[in-house]
């Protein structure tokens, strides 16, 4: 089964929310500040099914957040002590789906008061046999902003371990908890954090031999929805700029397939490339500068490399067959896609210029829809024997370890750290899918809230 992509213009997309480093002069009860894998050489890859990675998950209390006092903001309306719990329970939610901790919500811990947040009552969490522990506070403003707190402190050495504070509008108050679990997960991990980014993916409805696809956004835990489209037309293969600033896509609208590129802080959008012939899976370069998509010409698919700016396209593959779905690697130099120039879709690896063209997969089964590693040490793709699952795979192809199970698992995307992978589940016999993340482990999955079908997820890098 070949995933093909085709695409719909967006109508509409708004700038990114503000979200400011905690200001010098601000009540606070302190001032608010921040203190691979090995490649198989063999060309071989050798199988490890689900739950391989095994590790010590950190137990972590994350209490209530506690206000100054009890005050009505429009984030909540019962006042920002229910904030402060809300705050809370999506900092537990973010760090609970990655393989690497175990935390404690504020349903069932002790909800410190205001004068607590920088002097723990230490007695309380060592004898909940607490690790570490999260506590912060919230205050409403006399300007109408939130002012969120967030401290992290290790229970056995009695220590802050570090801190830091932001000022949000009350309809933002969600990344301030983002930005808590991302201090929190950098602090104790020493790894690029993920939780304050935005995922696009493609909503569907409508029977299933007549399905409404419409581009649509949210934040990484599904919170924040948005349509961006009408469904007028098609749309698939959204895919974020490296910097945020810019979202790609392929639309359809009047037959002929055009790439757009949208400025999400101006709302200008820009074509970059109109043909007569399919064009597909557009792909961003790591310096986004130019962007890779698929074209078929009298039968025959190739990659094609043009800038951002437009112009003349460049052909990187001219074998017989269908050549589809590039992915760079972060330094740009290596390309992974996808070919059934052997016979049956496999992966390859090819140098920037197209050059030094390589199969890689050599599992058995078939290869689809591979995505490099943000940290470049492994690539995501569709492994299809049989089953549809999602696997990753060291850029040689070796050490193949199969992270779902699945009927039809597929179309991988990273997270901006490269420790969790997205991907959308169809559930059998009945054309409905959905997005479900999955972390290195395969231990831990966890499906994201929409409401409606979901595919096609892109993750978006960390929210400047």
């Amino acid at each position: 089964m070949r995933i093909l992509l085709t695409i719909s213009a967006l109508v509409a997309l708004g700038a990114a929310p503000a979200l400011h480093a905690q200001d010098e002069g601000s009540p606070l009860p302190d001032e608010a500040t921040s203190t691979a894998q090995a490649d198989d050489q063999s060309g071989v890859g050798t199988e490890t099914v689900v739950g391989s990675l095994e590790g010590d998950d950190l137990e972590i209390a994350i209490a209530a957040f506690a206000p100054e006092r009890d005050v009505a903001t429009p984030a909540n309306a019962d006042g920002t002590r229910a904030l402060g719990v809300e705050l809370a329970r999506v900092i537990t939610a973010n760090l609970r789906n990655n393989g690497l901790f175990r935390p404690t919500g504020p349903d069932t811990l002790p909800r410190p008061d205001f004068g607590e947040i920088r002097a723990p009552s230490w007695g309380v969490w060592t004898s909940r046999d607490s690790e570490m522990l999260v506590q912060g506070y919230v205050q409403a403003r006399s300007d109408g902003q939130l002012v969120v707190g967030c401290y992290l402190f290790d229970v056995a050495l009695k220590e802050e371990l570090i801190r830091e504070g932001y000022v949000v509008t009350p309809s933002d108050w969600r990344r301030a908890a983002h930005k808590c679990s991302d201090l929190i997960y950098a602090r104790l991990t020493g790894e690029s954090p993920f939780f304050d980014s935005r995922i696009a993916y493609i909503a569907e409805t409508g029977p299933k031999d007549n399905r409404v696809k419409r581009l649509a956004v949210m934040d990484s835990d599904g919170a924040n929805h948005r349509f961006l489209t009408l469904g007028s037309a098609t749309a698939l293969t959204p895919r974020y700029s490296p910097d945020y600033s810019k979202i790609m896509y392929l639309s359809y609208v009047d037959g002929n397939p055009r790439i757009y590129v949208y400025d999400i802080d101006s709302g200008k959008q820009t074509l970059v490339t109109e043909n007569t012939n399919p064009t597909l899976a557009p792909r961003w370069a790591p310096n986004g500068n130019s962007i890779l998509y698929s074209m078929a010409v009298a039968g025959n698919t190739d990659i094609y490399r043009v800038s951002v700016n437009g112009g003349r396209a460049t052909r990187l593959t001219d074998t017989p067959g269908i050549d589809i779905g590039g992915s760079y690697s972060p330094d740009g130099r290596q390309i992974v896609f996808e070919s059934d120039r052997s016979g049956t879709q496999q992966c390859y690896v090819m140098n920037a210029d197209g050059s030094n063209q390589r199969r890689i997969s050599f599992f058995g089964g078939r290869c689809a829809t591979p995505e490099w590693s943000p940290r470049g040490d492994q690539i995501a793709f569709t492994r299809i024997a049989g089953d549809f699952n999602i696997a990753v795979m060291t850029p040689s192809g070796g050490s193949i370890r199969v992270l779902t199970n699945g009927w039809q698992d597929e179309a991988p995307t990273w997270a901006p750290n490269g420790r969790i992978i997205q991907f959308f589940r169809t559930t059998r016999n009945s054309g409905r899918s959905s997005l479900w993340q999955v972390d290195l482990t395969g231990r831990n999955e966890r499906r994201l809230p929409t409401p409606v079908d979901a595919s096609d997820p892109a993750w978006g890098p960390i929210r400047p």
